[in-house]
């Protein structure tokens, strides 16, 4: 295991977006409460796509982070990479569309093209309160201690019949919102890779560090590439 982790974030970074500044944030928030040190790198989205599966081995996790990306088209190859790789990946906010985008397209589960995921429903760059609905006993213990509404960007509905095809086969679901959409799902096969819509990098604090980000670097810290060759 490194003595330090590595994380690649991969976006279109602007300092200017509240959710990209409190992503490097609720990093340090993490790194310090686990204390564990972290370096972490911006990879945008069309530098992303040109490396090899190789390339994110040498990172101890992968952070999709929210948008707006430059060209989201790309992400579909990037996820491609990241889930073939092994690595634990994190994932945040807008790009949480694309993901099950991917999903539907590499298991072709949508052979008459029909439409399977609502347009964001959240409108304009407002964030909106969602309440999370653990659906699991892991999610029930990382929010024991942490408020249940969250602040999203992006909110999309999955149609009944694309959640029949992926849950328990593809994916868990983790944790629904109020309106029962899915909010948290972990791909199944797959060391650790979690996606959520909303951002949670928003509400966290050095105090009281995310349980969701704290777990990923936890897993990053566990599953270090070196380890990935028992794994594949």
């Amino acid at each position: 295991m490194s003595e330090v982790l590595k994380i690649a974030i991969i976006g279109d970074y602007n300092f200017t977006y509240n959710a990209h500044h409190a992503t490097n944030l609720s990093l340090d928030h993490a790194s310090d409460f686990l204390e564990t040190e972290v370096n972490y790198y911006w990879i945008k989205i069309n530098e992303a796509i040109q490396h090899k599966r190789v390339y994110f081995e040498q990172f101890d996790g992968v952070w999709i982070a929210p948008g707006p990306f430059l060209n989201h088209f790309f992400l579909n190859g990037v996820f491609k990479l990241i889930v073939e790789s092994k690595v634990p990946v994190f994932l945040t906010g807008e790009g949480y569309k694309y993901f099950f985008e991917y999903l539907i397209s590499i298991n072709q589960l949508n052979p008459f093209g029909e439409k399977l995921i609502s347009d964001n429903l959240i409108e304009g760059n407002q964030f909106e309160r969602v309440t999370i609905y653990p659906k699991t006993k892991d999610i029930v213990k990382l929010y024991e201690n942490c408020n249940h509404t969250e602040l999203s960007s992006s909110r999309f509905s999955l149609y009944p019949q694309l959640m029949d095809q992926l849950n328990g086969s593809l994916i868990d679901i983790e944790a629904t919102n109020q309106f029962d959409d899915p909010e948290i799902v972990t791909l199944r096969n797959h060391p650790f890779f979690m996606a959520c819509s909303f951002c949670p990098q928003i509400s966290s604090t050095r105090d009281l560090p995310h349980p969701l980000i704290y777990t990923f670097l936890k897993m990053a810290r566990e599953l270090s590439p070196s380890k990935f060759s028992q794994l594949v």
